[in-house]
């Protein structure tokens, strides 16, 4: 297929030219009556009457919770469910790289989200690309958004949810035959991404049948999806204190090793489901639902490694040149160093990720009684299909004086030069050759039964029930790692092994004088060079074995509700209480290392937790509602961080390290709400939130000495102490139906969520104060939209304040992620009832992603991903 970036630019621009469409917040809950009040005006419209669903679920709700339908994500310009969910209230992703992975919520990372897959816990695909695991961080690219019929965000949990969560409970619901009745869908489109300036396709079907007696459903679904990424990045890999401190003096930082890089990828996604359901008859419902996916993820990156501050290379040891520094207060915004090493990199890995879950539920209704059962299976794989094509790092150095100037600002691209000519070959040696293949399994099965009866009376309705969740993670990692004589020319390789930088427009129109051309190895050429039989199958090293670890969970929980309803005054007052208990048995066994030594390791450790809740909803007026709620909740720690291990970094003198007598975050939180329903489309609504955390688990920075790389800062977490959460939330949204025609299909949607967190904590010997992993206190969404006759557009804005991205340490500066929006929009035209064409874009501005080291003068990475445009249509029958 053939198509310009003018010619989607061009398409792109209608966007800003047109009324455009949003999302509606709805939920699986109540369905609103039929019939409207006396006088009101009946709102039609796909977006209107899923708003209206949506206002009216979420009103009637025993607990508080936002939600979005199928309807609406069918809308979306979503690659995933992360995407769908980034306007509801108080909820955040992360992009890597332009696409949806991780959901926080009200300012907790996405280690604090409990995710849940058709009411079930799911199993977690890892991070493998370049090694840094991420342990419980559930990734939502694995879930196609098309998919999906419903998202829950639950905030303020009841006892017989399942616990996890100190952020909220993500619970995604895929379709089920009985909900969607014989129906067939086919959504073709084409996705293009303007740093590539290639289509790929995207291809989904679901076809779904039920029996003209309603007691029997089938519902399958494929799909194939495929994108090309690239992502042009300045990197930089921390700012540092004293590294120069006899030449300078103590208390300056400087910057560490810092890569002109671009990263691509290339992504394909093969999704399938089942579902079967069985209704014998009206009391009794079997449902088994099965979802597999797998993506395939082809990453190539291109980068000139800078090392200002490096001194492992004999013989080499940088110095700066008093005469050239700058100071700005404690940073050193402008030097020369000599001495120098850059390091052409080319680092390729072919990662592989699956995840299957299949699920079982029964439920039975009689009268009063209502009984369900669950059983669900997940298996999460992350890899590499082979030892050849897992993280293969292939490099070549030289030695030269570097320049650097920062003065502008972590906004502006610096000054990075040298005198050397990167682009020579003649100048290169060869560095050490690393393959890094990576294999993350990851296990859940999960049993529950449920027993509740309704009654008349104050106590409307006693449930009881009890969970069992055996969970088990098994990562294994190995480096083959083969050392060249020192000295050795790049040359000696051949022709063949390296390339000049196959782009020449790498972050083009931002300015900075840095290296944009430079050489590049191939990693063909390096792998049949090092990669020999010898090589492959040589033993396990001491560092291979220290990386590796598994760990089991064995949980079993309890819980009581009771649901109760009364009058106080002439106001209706409904809600619940209940408690939780929870046993936790877990095990983390792995290898302890000392010099060579290798020692395997099991610790065993349980816990055992009670977590009351309390829900209530009061109908002030007829369109006020009031809410109150009250928990104790807990967050696990990360497997990784539990596991005894510790993995070495190739490239710098850092390790990071697991402690297995972790203890789980916990957290006592308050929530209040106020809820106005002006109309059945509209509502303003406000709530304020807050959470007293308790074993908050901090990074650590300890100095331990690697035998064979001397020493190290080891990254390890331990339990700090406490921390408080605390904030208020709003949102709006309403169709103008009293405008006149065309305007009454017009409508806005907006929320704002304000988080802040008082904490005093040490992360190394740093410390910090008021600040958390992860937290941004400001975020907020706006969107227009327009539905009327044929058309349906809309255009949005999400925005989220800076956030704490890393701690540092004693001599390191900590991270932070700059502010950041995104501008996202899309235009659909029914051409018939049943066919429309759509044409969506994310990040229609171009925004860049940045970070910045605790001043703004101490630049971080600069990411540019451009734009992604999806085009097709979709059509039922």
């Amino acid at each position: 297929m053939t198509i310009t970036k003018r010619t989607l630019a061009s398409s792109a621009s209608i966007l800003l030219l047109a009324a455009l469409s949003a999302p509606a917040l709805a939920q699986t809950a109540p369905t609103p009556d039929a019939e409207p009040a006396s006088g009101e005006i009946v709102v039609t419209g796909t977006y209107a009457q899923s708003l209206r669903t949506a206002t009216e679920a979420k009103r009637k709700a025993a607990y508080g919770v936002d939600s979005i339908n199928s309807t609406d994500i069918g809308k979306f310009p979503t690659q995933n469910v992360a995407e769908a969910l980034q306007l509801v209230t108080g909820v955040a992703i992360t992009r890597p790289r332009g696409e949806g992975l991780y959901v926080s919520v009200r300012g907790l990372g996405p280690q604090f989200q409990n995710t849940l897959l058709n009411g079930s816990p799911v199993a977690i695909n890892e991070l493998i690309e370049n090694g840094g695991a991420a342990g419980r961080q559930f990734r939502f690219e694995m879930l196609p958004a098309e998919f999906t019929s419903g998202i829950d965000v639950v905030k303020t949990p009841t006892s017989d949810m399942t616990e996890g969560a100190l952020g909220g409970n993500i619970n995604v619901k895929t379709f089920e035959p009985f909900d969607v009745g014989t129906k067939t869908t086919l959504n073709l489109r084409g996705t293009y991404t303007t740093k590539t300036d290639k289509v790929k396709p995207n291809a989904t079907l679901i076809t779904s049948w039920v029996n003209k007696d309603d007691t029997f459903g089938v519902l399958v679904g494929g799909q194939y999806w495929a994108k090309d990424v690239r992502n042009d990045k300045f990197m930089n890999f921390g700012w540092y204190k004293d590294r120069f401190a006899s030449a300078l003096g103590t208390g300056y930082y400087l910057p560490t090793r810092t890569r002109p890089t671009v990263e691509t990828e290339q992504r394909e996604r093969v999704s399938g489901m089942l579902s079967m359901q069985w209704r014998p008859n009206p009391e009794m419902t079997t449902t088994l639902n099965v979802l597999a996916t797998r993506l395939e993820v082809a990453y190539d990156e291109f980068g000139l490694d800078i090392y200002p501050d490096d001194t492992s290379v004999a013989g080499h040891r940088p110095t700066i040149v008093p005469a050239s520094v700058v100071l700005d207060g404690d940073t050193v915004v402008k030097a020369t160093i000599n001495d120098v090493r850059f390091m052409a990199s080319r680092e390729y890995s072919l990662n592989r990720h699956d995840l299957i879950n299949v699920g079982l539920r029964q439920t039975w209704d009689h009268d009063a009684w209502h009984v369900s059962g669950n059983v669900n299976w997940s298996f999460a794989h992350s890899y590499h299909p082979s030892y050849d094509v897992g993280t293969v790092r292939s490099r070549a150095m030289f030695f030269a004086p570097l320049t650097y100037d920062a003065t502008g600002g972590y906004k502006n691209v610096p000054t990075f030069n040298t005198t050397v000519d990167p682009t020579n070959p003649a100048n290169y040696q060869l560095y050490q050759f690393n393959i890094a293949p990576k294999n993350s399994k990851d296990w859940n099965l999960y049993a529950r039964g449920d027993v509740a009866h309704d009654f008349e009376g104050f106590i409307s309705k006693i449930a009881v029930g009890g969970e069992y969740q055996w969970r088990k993670r098994d990562y294994f990692r190995r480096d083959f790692n083969v050392n060249p004589v020192a000295g050795t020319a790049l040359s000696s390789l051949g022709a063949g092994a390296y390339e000049q930088l196959p782009f020449d427009d790498y972050l083009s129109g931002l300015g900075g004088n840095i290296p944009r051309s430079f050489l590049v190895p191939v990693t063909s050429a390096y792998l049949d060079a090092f990669f020999t039989p010898t090589v492959e199958n040589s033993a396990l090293t001491p560092g291979d074995l220290a990386a590796s670890f598994h760990t089991t969970e064995k949980i079993i929980s309890a819980y009581a509700r009771a649901d109760y309803d009364f009058t106080l005054g002439a106001v209706p007052v409904t809600g619940n209480i209940g408690v939780r208990y929870v046993h936790t048995d877990q095990v983390a066994s792995g290898n302890l290392r000392s010099g060579n030594l290798i020692t395997p390791v099991s610790y065993p450790k349980t816990f055992n937790n009670v977590l009351p809740t309390f829900n209530l909803r009061a109908e002030l007026t007829d369109t006020l509602v009031g809410r109150l709620g009250a928990s104790r909740v807990l967050t696990r720690p990360n497997v990784t961080d539990s596991a005894p291990r510790i993995t070495v970094s190739t490239d710098s003198p850092t390790a990071s390290g697991g402690n297995p007598d972790l203890v789980p975050f916990l957290a006592t939180q308050f929530d209040a709400s106020l809820e106005w329903y002006f109309n059945r489309s509209g509502s303003l609504t406000g709530a304020v939130f807050y959470k007293a955390m308790d074993d908050y688990i901090t990074q650590q920075n300890v100095a331990i000495d690697i035998p064979g790389r001397g020493t190290v800062q080891l990254s390890t977490q331990v339990n700090g102490g406490n921390a408080k959460v605390y904030g208020f939330e709003a949102a709006y949204h309403q169709v103008f139906t009293f405008l006149p025609q065309p305007f009454d299909g017009l409508g806005v949607q907006a929320s704002y969520t304000r988080t802040s967190v008082k904490a005093d904590y040490t992360a190394g010997s740093r410390t910090i104060k008021d600040e958390m992993i992860g937290l941004s206190k400001n975020s907020f969404n706006l969107v227009g939209f327009y539905e009327k006759g044929p058309i349906l557009a809309r255009l949005s804005y999400v925005w989220r304040d800076r956030y704490l991205s890393g701690v540092g340490s004693t001599a390191q500066a900590p991270t932070y992620t700059a502010s950041f929006g995104s501008l996202d929009g899309s235009l659909g035209y029914r051409v018939t009832d049943n066919v429309t064409l759509s044409l969506e874009a994310i990040n229609i501005a171009g925004a860049r992603q940045y970070t910045y080291n605790d001043n703004p003068l101490r630049f971080g990475d600069i990411n540019d991903y451009g734009t992604t445009i999806l085009f097709g249509a979709r059509a039922e029958f």
